[in-house]
Formats: C-alpha cells, structure tokens, sequence
C-alpha cells in the first residue's frame, strides 16, 4: 500500500497554490481548507476538494487544529502538508497528526519543538559545536534580569520572540532608555502572533549579511545541504529579495556553512525540508541564527539553482523514500533571484493594504507563485505578500535584469504594493554590485522616491484625462456620434488623487488626436486604442502600452515606474487640501484596535502614541499628528475598523 494518496493543504495563498501543482502532477488528489475570507480563493479553485474550516479570523481557521484534523478525517486525507506559517511549525500538531494516523509532511514533533524555540535552539547548537552569537537565552524573564543582561552583552542588541520569526517580536535596540519600551512591544507581538511572550537577547551584529543553507533528510539516515541563499535584503526583519548563490560566497565558505548546517540538523535527527539560518560578517565569520523546520518561502531560488523540485522531494520523503542524490550530486547552475510582492504602501511606513484586485497580470517570461485572481479582497486578516517574482540566469546580472524587467511588466491595480520599491532595489548600482548587508534598505532607500508618495506627471494627467474623455466618448456614442459642433473646443476636467487636485483643458481632434493643458504645459498625444484593459497611447512620437481599469470616474493605470490612482472630480466640487498634520486620526488600513493610551479630554503631542492597531500579523502604532487636545475618541479596545475610518479628534 502506498504511504498516503490524498494530501490537505493547512493553508492558504501562493504557496497552498504551489503545493498542489505538484502534488497533482505527481498523482495524488489535494483537499484545500478555507476561511470564509478565501471561500473563492484560488487554492481552493484549484483543489479537487475543499473544506470550510471557520470564519475569518487565523485563529478560529488556519490556527484551529482541530478543525483541520477533522476535516482531513471529512474528507479522507491520509497526509497533511502544513506549508510555511500557520501550524508548519506547531510540534503539537505534527504530533496530533502522527496520532490521528496522518502523514505530517515535515519533521518530527521534537524536532520542530525543539528548533522553534530560540532560547533551547541555541542551548542545542552551542552544546553540537555550531557558532552562535552571543547572548542571553535564559529561563528568567522577568523586565530586571533582561536589563541586567542587555547591560552584560551591550548595545546595539536584538530583542527575539524566543517562537517567533517573519520579524515579528523582534526589535533592535540602540540604547538602555529604549529597552523596557521594546521589550513590552516585542512581548506584545509575540504572545499575539505564537501565543509566547518568552524572548532572548542577542548582540547586534553591525551590518551582516544573511545567509542560510537548505538542508534535506530522509528516514534512511542521509541528510545534505543544496546550497544557500542570501537573504540579507530586509526591511522591518522581513526579507524581501532572496538569492542563490550568494553573491560573496567562495567553496570553502560554502564547504563550512553546509557542514555547520548538518550538525545543527543531525543533533536534531532532520527528516524533511529544514533551512539553517546564520549571519555572516565582513571577516567571514558564521553565527547560528535559527532553524526553520519547514518549506521556506524563498525556496524557488533553490529549486532554479539545482534544478529539483522541493516539494516533490518532501512528498518522497514522506513516503519513506530515500532522497534520490547524494552529497556529491548536488549541482548549482546560474543564479536566480526572488522578490516578494507585498500589499502594502511603502510612502507611509510600509502599512499593508487592503482591498480589491481590479487587475492582475504576472509578467511573462520570469516564474510568479502566487494566489492571487482579479476581483478578489485582499483582507487585514492575513500576511500583506500576494506572491513571489523570480528570475533565473546563466549569470546574477542576467537574473537581475530579468527581474527587473518581470517587476516593471507585472501589474496590480486597485490597491497599493511594493512593486516600485523593488524595481528600484533591483536597479540599485550597489545591488547589482552583490556588496551589500541587512542595512541596505537603511542606507541607501531612506530617501528614495519609491518611499514618497508617487504624484503623476504633466505627461500621466494628461494619459489619465485621454482616458477619461475616450470612454466617456463611447458611452455616449450614438446615431450622431460622428458629428460634434464643438470640434476644437477645450474641454475642462478635474483629476483627484486623495485631497489633491489637477485642473486640465482637453482639446480633442480627430483618428484619436488630443491636446491638454495643465499649468502651463502641453502635452499632444493619441489613443490608438484603448479597451479597458489594454490602451496603446502615441506620446510625442513614441506608442507604449499602458494596463489599466476604469470603474465609476475612478482610474488605475499601471507604468513601468508604479501605479497611479485618479478620480474624475470634473463634475464634483473642488475639496479644499487638509492639512499634512491633521487633528484628525484615520485608520491606515483594516484591522483591529489592540491599546487605547488615551481618553477624551487629555492633552496629547504631536508624535504621542494615542492607539495601537492590529493588522495582518502585525502591530502598527498610531499617533497624534499636531499639539492639542483629545475631543474624540470613536473607538474602543477590540474594536475592528475599517480604512480612513475616523478614530479620534484632536483640536
């Protein structure tokens, strides 16, 4: 009998999506699970069956074990792969699963136990020999011991969730006045993302790059390492650009870090996918970082690299199969690089971003994992990351540029995305050099225009104005739409982004021909056509393609250099400009208020924290735009709010 032939998904999103593309090309049928949020999500399209786990909340669906126990008893699931995130790490739930007579698809419970705690992960690497950084991860802690011994490691240092990973609970410190602030944030964090409040401290390495090795065990004994990727692109902890090889990696180095690598897998007996994380300095010194006993997210530059597919090598595994290579197989060939595209607006402090996806249009000729379909909500309830870009190359340059070239040609329209930010991190001259550290995005994008709100141009008002003016021409077309008495005549229109606003004249011609004026500048082009997916416009003598939707006087229009956001106030009167530093507190995105720091009456400055708002795993801080006085306060501890929902007044 084979070991299983129906696997459940415990997940959800791009990588529940790339799971079952290979399970089923493999032969086996795929059961998805979904919250009420993703009842019409690809993954659950895509399975041949699915089963309604709980209502939107990650605790009450993706978390809830039982329910995903049960319905892989509902539907006859004889096997389980958890993904990345979620329960694919939960040592109770491998072992519940291993009860209920269900293949785990990863590790044993113990191993996942013991490696998802940092504090115990770091005790075991020390004990096999594996180099670790220094620090405190003791049983103690309570806010005078962790004082103490930040005091003993000294400044800067890392406060981790001891469970954590993603970024979450994790806070850097740079000074002794700052850290009973950081360790009340990263508790917070922690016990609301893993349900522990348990951290260690670790000395901050000054600019490190991040380097991690994937490692590979079956039951027969054999474990080896494919590789490393770099991963030391981050913002907020959280990678974003991913690559393999290395760009500074040298055999020996690569030689070191591998057998490192196995030791810490072998003093846990690994079976599975396991990736083996450590910091590497400018000498060339390795430090143990931590253990991720599960399918990463940035697993595609591995795959590219040496040509393996690695979900299928998890199901081999856990059928009992022996990994089909040996060490001395394994082969890197090229160079691939991955990015990650977030739903969230890098102008305003990274905040993630809901609402609908209005267009949807992976680029061609790069790979895209995703799990993402046009008219679907992206809600405050999950991670912002809608799917992951990659390009492989004979060479990084060649990867690089294909990337580029990737990122430029995706398009995403109707919310705000990181897509101009990592166009410009790829463009970067010192990027494509390979010579940087985790303090890239610090030093060289605090000022980058991918980081400003993006305001159209003379050229883009006018595209936008074109646009408006050829659809609206065709709804009114009729028997006489050939004939116009006003040939010539200037049109007025007004064009709004949030609480600005553009006055523009449009002259129309004939074949498509327009003329616009806009503060001073004209701007001739023609609407070569123009479907409402798809415009060609002619712009002083050169035609590109433009993406685009427009729906009830609202414009998305995708370029090369981001997306742009425009309302047609031609008919609605002009609304006066608020201030940058209102009074007034509006919600950044959905989510819920997890503190309230203020009441109606008090006396608040500009800067003060006033509320604390929980979205997509992650807390986001609130406060007070201008000096004045609390008037209002509209919400309440545990209430969800919506996006530009007014929270409270300050006059």
């Amino acid at each position: 009998m084979p070991a299983f032939t129906k696997i459940l998904i415990a997940n959800r999103g791009e990588i529940a999506c790339r799971i079952q593309r290979t399970a089923q090309q493999l032969g086996y049928r795929t059961v998805a699970v979904f919250s009420d949020a993703d009842a019409e999500a690809p993954h659950v399209r895509m399975a041949d069956e699915a089963v309604r786990i709980g209502p939107a909340p990650v605790q009450q669906s993706y978390l809830d074990s039982a329910a995903i126990l049960d319905a892989a008893r509902r539907s006859g699931a004889d096997a389980i792969h958890p993904g990345y995130g979620f329960l694919s790490e939960n040592a109770e739930f491998a072992a519940a699963c291993a009860a209920a007579g269900i293949t785990f698809i990863g590790p044993s419970a113990a191993a996942i136990e013991l490696m998802g705690s940092k504090r115990r992960s770091k005790l075991a690497m020390l004990e096999a020999g594996v180099p670790c950084i220094q620090g405190y991860q003791g049983e103690e802690q309570d806010d005078a011991t962790l004082q103490r011994e930040a005091q003993r490691i000294g400044y800067p240092l890392m406060i981790k969730a001891s469970a954590g990973g993603g970024g979450r609970g994790m806070r850097l410190v740079q000074e002794p006045g700052q850290l009973l602030e950081q360790i009340r944030t990263a508790r917070s964090e922690a016990l609301h993302a893993f349900g522990s409040n348990e951290l260690i401290l670790e000395q901050a390495l000054v600019e490190p790059r991040h380097v991690e090795i994937q490692v590979f065990g079956d039951h027969h004994g054999q474990l080896i390492y494919l590789g490393e990727r770099d991963c030391s692109i981050q913002r907020r902890h959280q990678k974003i650009v991913e690559e393999a090889p290395c760009p500074v990696m040298t055999p020996e180095l690569r030689q070191a870090m591998g057998e490192a690598a196995l030791k810490a897998g072998r003093a846990v007996d690994y079976v599975g996918a396991g990736t083996v994380e450590f910091l590497l300095d400018a000498r060339g010194q390795f430090y143990f970082l931590e253990m991720n006993t599960r399918l990463q997210v940035e697993h595609p530059v591995t795959e590219l690299v040496t040509g393996l597919d690695l979900v299928a090598l998890q199901l081999q595994v856990a059928a009992g199969e022996p990994l089909p290579l040996k060490q001395e197989q394994v082969r890197l060939s090229g160079h691939a690089i991955e990015v990650r595209l977030y739903a969230e607006n890098p102008a305003q402090g990274f905040l993630p971003q809901t609402g609908q996806v209005l267009r949807w249009e992976p680029a061609p000729g790069i790979r895209t994992d995703h799990g993402v379909q046009e008219g679907q909500w992206v809600s405050p309830f999950y991670d912002p990351m809608l799917g992951k870009l990659i390009a492989h190359g004979a060479t990084r340059e060649e990867a690089r540029r294909k990337l580029l070239r990737g990122v430029e040609d995706c398009v995403l329209l109707g919310l705000e995305s990181n897509r101009r930010l990592l166009a410009n991190l790829l463009g970067h001259p010192v990027f494509a050099s390979g010579q940087f550290s985790t303090a890239f995005i610090a030093e060289h994008f605090a000022e980058d225009p991918s980081l400003q709100p993006q305001l159209p141009g003379h050229e883009e008002l006018a595209i936008a104005a074109a646009l408006f003016h050829h659809h609206g021409a065709k709804a009114h077309a009729g028997p006489l739409a050939a004939w116009r008495n006003n040939a010539g005549v200037a049109l007025h229109y007004g064009l709004g982004q949030e609480e600005r606003h553009w006055s523009l004249q449009l002259s129309p011609g004939t074949a498509g021909l327009v003329q616009v004026h806009q503060a001073g500048q004209l701007v001739e082009l023609k609407v070569c056509s123009a479907d409402g997916r798809r415009a060609i416009l002619e712009v002083g003598g050169i035609r590109r393609q433009y993406a685009y939707h427009l729906e009830n006087q609202e414009l998305w229009l995708h370029s090369r250099q981001g997306s742009l956001h425009l309302q047609d106030r031609t008919h609605a009167p002009v609304q006066s400009q608020l201030s940058a530093h209102s009074g007034t507190l509006k919600a950044p995105m959905d989510g819920a208020i997890v503190d309230v720091l203020v009441s109606e009456g008090m006396r608040v400055s500009k800067g003060q924290l006033l509320l604390v708002l929980e979205a997509m795993k992650m807390e986001h801080p609130l406060k007070a735009g201008i000096d004045g006085m609390i008037t209002r306060v509209q919400v309440g501890l545990g209430d969800q709010v919506k996006n530009r929902q007014v929270l409270l007044e300050v006059e």
